[in-house]
């Protein structure tokens, strides 16, 4: 820290432990100037040999036959005077970032400037700040944080403005050139301890300056954002996590904090700032996680819709990079949900028009760059429809959630977002399992949005046992878990045919490429050996065939599955044979009593078809 030394007597303050300050010299005082609470007894004549103020005061008192002269709004307190005071005897004072502010406007105000005297106070402190101060990055700061109880006088004086452009203009600095003392906390790098950073080897990282300005004022660090940024070196992503920086260092964590009558003037003045700041880029210059903090402190402390619509506008440009956590955001109301699934629900619908609005874009040719887009976008909804899955799983034991709600967030997810309904299917089987009470007709209703067909192999194996389910959806999982089996099973056993055949025609094309034979003993030993080998991979494409029909032969039922299967098809196996060889309907299969003869009845078998109403 820079400083600067005034005066060379010695320290002639003293105080008798009340609030009166004297000068210990031979003479005697005849003049006490009140400023604040405090009382300083001293002598006209160094005071008047500096301030034109005071000249004027204490001629005015000597009129009215007094010898006291009051400045109760004196800038800076007593602490400023006191300073002043000692420059007019001549005395030794320290000048440091800390108190050379307030001293610069205790000096305005007394009006100690060079045409009373020559190398007055006034002089000395702008000498000071100009050649010190505002060349130094911590210094500059420090005289900021001290602006605030000094206005309107720091202003007035650009006290304020000088320090705001030293900072914005060493925060635009390239960082190789960065060669002066900053704080900077770690925290992506690893440790996050604080180190003092001088001039060394290492690499300055872009965000040096982020941990320093973040102990200013709202209002200050406002101010210095502008200015940053209108210099238009800093990158958005750096603006974005200064933001963030700040938002945690002054947010509080808890909900009972955040939302207490004393702060939430102050918190709602914070998110404000923090949002009005926010860089133009909405895509990448900030994260979602950080974004949906902010929009759960807007809607707690309740800073207006404005705000809260820019949040959501700029959320759902990158909703899929959020997780389940950031989505849970209280409600607004008591008595409602536990959570705003309304507000879930409108994001996923901007973020949908958001990527449908670049699939509307005029382009002719199918460039690879539009290609490159068109996966990233799909990749994206995938990633937004297990989001919402896990989400809907999140919420769904919540006793108020409407069976509305539900579905009608789940319904928002396009299907190409969904092609597998194993989260949805999580998600239900908890909402029915915490609402018990719901009729068979909401039951088919919440069931209806789970495609069966998309279910993997162990979500099948759980639903088929699954009593919370309807019997009308068990039947289904069944019914499409038998036929994926054994279309697994014919699929195996036509490949590994082919690959007999294949074999035995390559063993062909080997054997008439081979040399011509010398005699006609060794041209039947030839032959004799392929037929031998096309015997061989004929034995082990049957071999092959009858152990994939043992393996996908079908699912194992569970006894429960079992019984619903018998119970389901008894006394109508014939009849509805009959009747679906005319419908050619197929939802249901074969009784499970006849499975056997449905795997051993070869060709027929696959031609039968069978239906289910």
């Amino acid at each position: 820290m820079k400083f600067m030394k005034l005066g060379s007597k010695p320290e002639a303050f003293q105080s008798d432990g009340s609030n009166d300050r004297y000068v210990v010299s031979e003479l005697a005082t005849d003049v006490i100037i009140h400023v604040g609470e405090l009382r300083f007894y001293l002598h006209k004549f160094p005071l008047l040999s500096k301030s034109h103020r005071l000249q004027r005061l204490i001629l005015k008192a000597s009129e009215d036959s007094i010898d006291e002269v009051f400045m109760h709004d004196f800038p800076g307190g007593p602490k400023a005077f006191e300073i002043c005071a000692k420059f007019c005897y001549g005395m030794t004072v320290i000048l440091n970032a800390y108190n050379v502010g307030a001293a610069r406007c205790a000096a305005e105000y007394l009006e100690m400037t060079e045409d009373i005297e020559k190398g007055n106070l006034i002089f000395k402190i702008e000498v000071f700040l100009n050649s010190s101060v505002f060349r130094s990055w911590k210094d500059s700061i420090i005289v900021l944080q001290t602006t605030k109880s000094l206005l309107p006088w720091s202003e007035e004086l650009e006290v304020v403005g000088r320090c705001i452009d030293s900072i914005a203009s060493k925060a635009s600095v390239d960082p190789a050139n960065v060669n002066w003392s900053y704080t900077c906390s770690k925290k992506l790098a690893a440790s996050g301890e604080i180190i003092e950073s001088q001039q060394t080897k290492h690499v300055v990282p872009k965000h040096w300056w982020i941990e320093d300005i973040c102990e200013l004022d709202v209002d200050l660090y406002k101010r210095v954002m502008v200015a940053v940024k209108s210099r238009g070196r800093i990158s958005s992503d750096v603006i974005g996590e200064a933001l963030k920086t700040y938002a945690v260092r002054w947010l509080p964590d808890s909900y009972d904090a955040l939302v207490a009558d004393d702060y939430t003037k102050r918190n709602r003045t914070l998110v404000e700032t923090i949002i009005w700041l926010l860089p133009s880029d909405k895509g990448s210059a900030c994260s979602c996680r950080f974004l949906l903090k902010l929009l759960k402190v807007v809607i707690l402390v309740g800073a207006g819709d404005l705000l809260k619509e820019e949040l959501m506008n700029r959320i759902s440009v990158q909703l899929h990079k959020a997780s389940v956590k950031d989505l849970l955001i209280p409600a607004k109301s008591l008595g409602d949900t536990i959570y705003d699934v309304d507000l879930v629900r409108s994001l996923v619908s901007r973020f949908l028009l958001q990527v449908g609005s670049t699939h509307n874009t005029d382009f002719v040719e199918r460039s690879e760059n539009r290609m490159h887009e068109i996966d990233l976008e799909h990749e994206s909804l995938l990633t937004l429809g297990k989001l919402i899955d896990c989400y809907l799983a999140e919420i769904a034991s919540d006793p108020d959630l409407s069976i509305s709600s539900f579905v009608d967030l789940s319904m928002s997810v396009p299907e190409a977002a969904r092609p597998i309904h194993d989260g949805l299917y999580t998600a239900i089987d908890i909402y029915l399992k915490e609402h018990p009470s719901l009729s068979k007709a909401e039951k088919k209703r919440i069931c209806s949005l789970m495609d069966v067909k998309k279910l993997s192999t162990d979500a099948c194996l759980h639903a088929a046992q699954n009593e919370r389910l309807p019997l009308r959806v068990v039947v289904q999982v069944l019914f499409f878990e038998q036929m994926r089996a054994t279309a697994s099973g014919l699929t195996a056993s036509t490949n590994d045919t082919l690959h007999g055949r294949t074999g035995s025609r390559a063993n062909v094309e080997e054997f008439w490429k081979r040399p011509a034979p010398e005699n006609l003993t060794s041209a039947k030993k030839q032959l004799g050996n392929l037929k031998v080998e096309e015997e061989c991979w004929s034995d082990k494409g049957k071999k092959s065939s009858r152990d994939s029909k043992d393996k996908g032969g079908g699912l194992l039922l569970q006894s429960r599955s079992r019984r619903i299967l018998d119970k389901f098809w008894v006394g109508k196996g014939h009849r509805e044979n009959k009747s679906s060889e005319t419908s050619g309907s197929s939802q249901s299969p074969p009784t499970s009593a006849k499975l056997g003869e449905a795997k051993s009845s070869g060709t027929s078998s696959r031609q039968r078809r069978y239906s289910v109403s």
